[in-house]
């Protein structure tokens, strides 16, 4: 197996401080005082929704962008001085496809192989050790061009490591793939991190990071709003959510309105199923505040339900008050 040039020391990622603007832009458009620690062999989940800067960050620290300020070190190395040591030891798999339709599984893979320079028989080992490692030797010989959106994206991730990198990049993977290619592509990276790999992973798809990410930081408008595991970032906001299910959508808004009295956080509306759910600090308390509201309003309501945080409530929670400082549960993050 091709093996990666040795890491330098430290952290696998290690970002202090960046920042980036870009001209003629809204305010908030690209990084504000980023903060990032990324520990080798682990699944980092950078997220946010579109234009919070995950892309921008991923683009600086693969030397794709320069930034305006701040330092960055992959792989132990300065992405602004010694950009050809970190594209020694990075891979990366962007939102569009890198292969080419036109060729087939095998054909991208040994021509990846031979242009960083590998003879013709270690491409070939190496296509045929990717190609088993990602379930495509059965695809091998098919052109792309008939591949699933699941299937192409595993190539990509193959094709991203045929010279074995030490830090893989991987920017929104799962973008426009049915449930089926997105199960593909997460067993795809957690096999990449079993045999040693750093994955950096960003996705505005909060359960993708829930399913792979190790530790997550929170993204919104270039701001870190919230980092730690998902449990830590799921218990920052303290207690759970009673989710009331009823039977007519008009009743919503107004139980919406006297429970703010229980609620502790912002609650949310799903008019198309009926369903209230409220952040409470206290589950007892708010499920005898609730039945007594029920009780009162005349509501059989048709299911009550007590639950975990999701990650999406999370960043909903973290996100909706401007300004609001980041939620840090991750002692490594803290300088």
């Amino acid at each position: 197996m091709h093996q990666p040039p040795p890491p330098g020391p430290g952290p696998a990622v290690d970002v202090r401080g960046l920042r980036k603007q870009y001209p003629r832009s809204p305010a908030g458009t690209g990084l504000v005082e980023l903060d990032l620690r990324v520990d080798a062999g682990t699944v980092h989940g950078l997220l946010g929704p579109n234009g919070a800067g995950k892309s921008t960050t991923v683009r600086i620290l693969t030397t794709l962008t320069r930034a305006d300020g701040g330092t960055a070190r992959v792989a132990g190395f300065d992405v602004r001085t010694q950009g050809r040591e970190v594209r020694r030891r990075i891979g990366l798999v962007g939102q569009a496809a890198a292969v080419d339709d036109v060729l087939t599984g095998r054909q991208n893979l040994l021509l990846i192989g031979r242009l960083n320079h590998l003879s013709a028989a270690a491409a070939a080992r190496r296509a045929d050790e990717l190609l088993q490692r990602f379930s495509l030797t059965d695809a091998a010989a098919r052109k792309v061009d008939g591949y699933s959106g699941g299937m192409r994206r595993r190539l990509d991730l193959a094709a991203a490591l045929v010279v074995a990198p030490t830090v893989l990049f991987v920017d929104e993977p799962t973008t426009g793939l049915d449930p089926q290619g997105r199960r593909e592509v997460w067993a795809a990276i957690r096999e990449l991190v079993g045999s040693g790999t750093t994955v950096l992973l960003t996705t505005q798809y909060l359960e993708e990071a829930d399913q792979l990410a190790d530790r997550i930081t929170m993204l919104s408008a270039g701001r870190v709003v919230g980092r730690g595991t998902p449990e830590e970032l799921k218990s920052a906001i303290g207690g759970d959510w009673l989710d009331v299910t009823l039977p007519d959508p008009a009743e919503l808004e107004r139980l919406q309105r006297a429970a703010q009295r229980f609620a502790a956080g912002e609650m949310v509306v799903d008019e198309a199923t009926a369903q209230l759910r409220i952040p409470v600090a206290d589950r007892t308390r708010a499920l005898v505040a609730l039945s007594t509201l029920l009780g009162e309003y005349g509501i059989d309501p048709l299911d009550i339900a007590v639950r975990r945080p999701t990650l999406d409530e999370v960043f909903l929670q973290l996100t909706s008050t401007t300004g609001r400082p980041a939620a840090d549960t991750d002692e490594a993050a803290r300088r």
